[in-house]
């Protein structure tokens, strides 16, 4: 029975052995996966980056575009009535700051704002949602929360807390009303 035992201990040995070198194999797969997958997290990384800072340009380019011809526009109706002109392509919410008027936002854009301008206080998607004239389909709510965060990232809006939005800036002036459209 002596030698059963030690056939047995051998061979448990010797399963073992072999179970750790499958084990090992798996680690050193795995650890080269894993550096191939952090090679092209880093470049992923590098081209969002680049993506980013492009984007946010041509943000602030077109804001500054829309800034020029929104007080083009302004003194060319004053001196002529022109129907308004829509535009098609890219919509573009430019940066909040001192003096830029609603109407540079897009149509929908500016709806919200106005919704959230004439509430009492601050006001969540799914309230906005139905004022601008839109279904109460949670579609709808989350594409409208994701052009709040739009307009609290450019400064039109505020969220104080979370999923709650207010104007960040009340109109300034003789014409504190909002824009009629």
């Amino acid at each position: 029975m002596a030698v059963e035992e030690a056939v047995a201990m051998v061979s448990l040995v010797e399963e073992l052995r072999a179970r750790e070198a499958a084990a090992r194999a798996r680690v050193e797969a795995l650890e080269s996966q894993l550096a191939e997958l952090t090679g092209q997290l880093e470049a992923e990384r590098e081209v969002w980056s680049r993506l980013r800072v492009t984007c946010e340009t041509v943000a602030q380019v077109t804001a500054e575009i829309s800034a020029r011809n929104a007080s083009d526009s302004t003194e060319a109706a004053e001196s002529v009535s022109v129907a308004p002109v829509r535009k098609v392509g890219a919509i573009m919410v430019p940066h909040w700051r001192e003096g830029l008027p609603m109407g540079v936002l897009p149509d929908v854009y500016r709806d919200i704002v106005e919704v959230v301008a004439d509430a009492s206080g601050p006001m969540q998607a799914k309230q906005i949602v139905p004022r601008i004239g839109l279904p109460t389909a949670s579609a709808k709510i989350e594409g409208t929360r994701g052009k709040l965060k739009r307009l609290v990232e450019r400064g039109w809006l505020t969220e104080d807390q979370p999923g709650r939005f207010s104007l960040a800036h009340r109109p300034a002036g003789e014409n504190s009303e909002l824009p009629e459209r």
